[in-house]
């Protein structure tokens, strides 16, 4: 699960191409979330971008720690800036290689952590 778009975020990463690399950890964290939503539920997940929206509906938004809300929080405004180019500029002024570099890490383990509790989800849940 959204190990390519892992990959895919390195190399935006490598490059220094680090609003895209942004968009892609956006990306995994929230194909991840809808992952844990659909599991939970059973049901399509909803067609919304915003990570701790998702994190609520899934159930699990009382299972992340500070530091993966703050994650999501830094995630969010990337998914829809970075598809705008009136926001490009404003949004890419506040993205630093080293930033980014913790970015990548932080959403590298948020993903771990997902595959982790998908594995404890009881699977009687998907009634």
């Amino acid at each position: 699960m959204c190990d390519d778009d892992l990959v895919t975020a390195k190399a935006m990463l490598n490059a220094k191409r680090l609003l895209w690399m942004g968009f892609i950890c956006h990306l995994v964290a929230e194909k991840a979330l809808k992952a844990v939503f659909t599991e939970s539920t059973d049901e399509i997940p909803p067609k919304i971008h915003d990570l701790r929206t998702l994190a609520k509906r899934g159930g699990i938004i009382g299972d992340l720690s500070d530091e993966q809300l703050d994650l999501l929080e830094q995630l969010n405004p990337l998914q829809i800036e970075a598809r705008y180019p009136e926001y490009k500029d404003k949004i890419s002024a506040t993205l630093t290689l080293e930033k980014c570099q913790k970015l990548y890490t932080d959403t590298e383990d948020f993903l771990c952590w997902i595959k982790q509790k998908l594995d404890k989800l009881p699977k009687d849940t998907l009634t």
